[in-house]
């Protein structure tokens, strides 16, 4: 393994990190048992860079040598290769940095649960202060990480304590009913079946010496709510309807899911109200919150949540959003920057087998496009996962004042054999949200390459929804004059067109000039602008290098670039000599 002794003072000068970890061996000596702690606990996360010979404030103290004068980073490598079970096969290296030797290990990703020799666990996390730290590894925790990356099914096993006598044969009604309600969706052929034959077609148990063998889904599913309370007791769903801080609602659910999902709907259906709006000689109904888009969130949250872990799926309803939480974070490999894009990677596979079959959810896998639907349809912004962390799923779904002219703007254009897609819906709405997007914005917006992106720019553009505007390297997309019309706007267009990026470049190329700096903020407050068309406007002018960048994070500033010199000297160069070539007047 190769790395440069800049490379480790990069990582000393940014701090502690779930994948990177610092240890001291200056007072007190790191002793092998202790590295090979680190390791596995690294292992047992995201993998990651531990670095001997570092203090935790990112000061490199250096690293004795651990093999007489030396360190052999081939013996070091077999140590902890020996000392971990399953072997954890990282790779060493000894960095010389200012005179101090650093030991850099690196750590795999995407390893099996990994131990000590000893028999030690720990996980590297995050504490309430967003301190990584390592913990130990508790039993049902083990299980959790193993279902978040896909090794392992918790809720396909089986409960050695319960048995058919656990189950409720109303549930089993309630889920024929469900076949029933979702014709055409749910596997009719489940009809036909009887009770044990029902759970051996689901997956909700295994047959064994003539025995049904119920497991955690089939209880989830079916069972009696004193079972489920003393066979599994992580299960608890929260309804809690919030007015500032009055509580409206509280109410705690330990039911079968087919009975809370009903019970849910019907708690949202009878909160959810609506409003008409007329296209043409039609009339349609603009809710609060789409009714699918809810019930998709909320049986991903019943699906998906960690039933190893401790705590409720909550639904608040607030004043303007409506939350939907869940235990346990995404699961491996999703994140919020693929949501939309990667495949479906369920935590519980024979559960979310089940809620397709009978028809409770997309047999496509394909819900979350459901739930952005639910909202961007109807006006409002996109559904907002960014309060998720490592150990919680959270959905918001914006509510508030629907945009009805846009709303009746994009129900409009909906046929049915040429509906409006979820992509277009996103940047429709990202338009009308700030005024104009570009190519790069759109990727961002759509999780995919720029290619796909421009693909779905161009489809608007054809449709007359979209229109071009400024120079290649610099253009962007705003509404065309037809959709401001449309929308009610027709004066909004004449303004966009009229006030090119031009003018907001020379604006903020004015404002160096005479204060020799300018932040994002700057540029926003002076050239009226969101905080994304802001740092679009600035990255324009880094391409041109009129400007360059000054310090990092939030104290990041612009000053004048070389280009922006140049220009300066060439126009100060062109003054004197017309000033020379003009005869003086007596």
């Amino acid at each position: 393994m190769i790395v440069t002794a800049d490379e480790v003072r990069a990582w000393a000068a940014a701090g502690e990190s779930l994948t990177l970890e610092f240890k001291s061996d200056e007072n007190a000596p790191l002793n092998d048992r202790e590295l090979v702690e680190a390791v596995a606990c690294l292992a047992n996360g995201r993998g990651g860079m531990l670095l001997i010979g570092v203090e935790d404030d990112g000061r490199i103290s250096g690293a004795r040598a651990r093999h007489g004068s030396v360190t052999d980073v081939r013996r070091l490598e077999g140590l902890i290769a020996n000392w971990t079970v399953p072997s954890c096969p990282v790779s060493c290296a000894v960095v010389q940095v200012d005179t101090r030797d650093v030991i850099v290990v690196r750590v795999p990703d995407a390893r099996p649960i990994t131990a000590t020799t000893d028999g030690v666990y720990k996980r590297r996390t995050l504490d309430l202060h967003a301190k990584p730290q390592c913990l130990p590894f508790y039993p049902h925790e083990l299980q959790s990480r193993e279902a978040s990356r896909g090794a392992l099914d918790y809720s396909s096993l089986v409960i050695s304590d319960a048995s058919f006598a656990d189950l409720d044969p109303l549930e089993f009604e309630r889920l024929r009913r469900t076949v029933r309600v979702n014709a055409g969706r749910a596997d009719a052929t489940l009809l036909t079946l009887d009770d044990r034959e029902l759970l051996r077609a689901l997956g909700l148990s295994e047959g064994r010496d003539g025995a049904e063998r119920i497991r955690i889904a089939g209880l989830l599913m079916l069972g009696r709510e004193e079972a489920l309370r003393r066979l599994l007791p992580t299960h608890e769903v929260a309804f809690q309807v919030l007015r500032g801080v009055r509580v409206l609602a509280n109410d705690f659910l330990r039911w079968p899911l087919i009975r809370v999902s009903e019970s849910l709907t019907e708690r949202f259906d009878a909160r959810n109200q609506e409003q008409e709006i007329l296209i043409g000689a039609v009339r349609a109904g603009i809710p609060d919150y789409s009714r699918p888009g809810f019930r998709e969130a909320m049986h991903n949250a019943l699906i998906h949540r960690d039933y190893a872990a401790l705590g409720a799926v909550h639904v608040y309803w607030r004043d303007a959003e409506l939350e939907i939480t869940s235990p346990g974070g995404f699961p491996d490999q999703v994140s919020l920057d693929n949501l939309l894009v990667t495949a479906p990677r369920p935590r519980n596979p024979v559960l979310a087998d089940a809620f397709k079959r009978i028809g409770l959810v997309e047999r496509t896998g394909r819900g979350i496009d459901t739930i952005y639907e639910g909202q961007l349809r109807y006006g409002r912004p996109a559904p907002d996962y960014a309060r998720s962390s490592s150990g919680t799923v959270q959905v918001v779904l914006p509510g508030g004042p629907a945009n009805l002219a846009l709303a009746k703007f994009i129900i409009g254009r909906d046929r049915p054999d040429a509906p409006v897609t979820v992509e277009e819906m996103l940047l429709v709405n990202a338009v009308d949200r700030e005024r104009r997007i570009d190519v790069e914005r759109a990727a961002i917006l759509l999780q995919k390459g720029e290619p796909a992106a421009q693909a779905v720019l161009e489809r608007l553009i054809e449709s007359g929804v979209l229109e071009a505007r400024g120079p290649a390297r610099e253009r962007s997309y705003g509404f065309s004059a037809a959709t401001y019309r449309a929308i009610g706007s027709a004066t909004a267009y004449t303004r966009a067109k009229g006030f090119e990026p031009l003018q907001h470049q020379q604006m903020v190329l004015a404002h160096i000039q005479a204060h020799g700096r300018i932040t994002r903020s700057e540029t926003a407050e002076l050239c009226q602008l969101t905080s994304v068309e802001a740092k679009l406007l600035l990255r324009k002018l880094l391409r041109r290098r009129l400007i360059e960048p000054s310090g990092a994070g939030r104290s990041a500033f612009y000053i004048r670039g070389p280009e922006s010199l140049d220009r300066s000297k060439k126009i100060s160069a062109r003054s004197k000599k017309q000033t020379k070539s003009t005869p003086e007047t007596s």
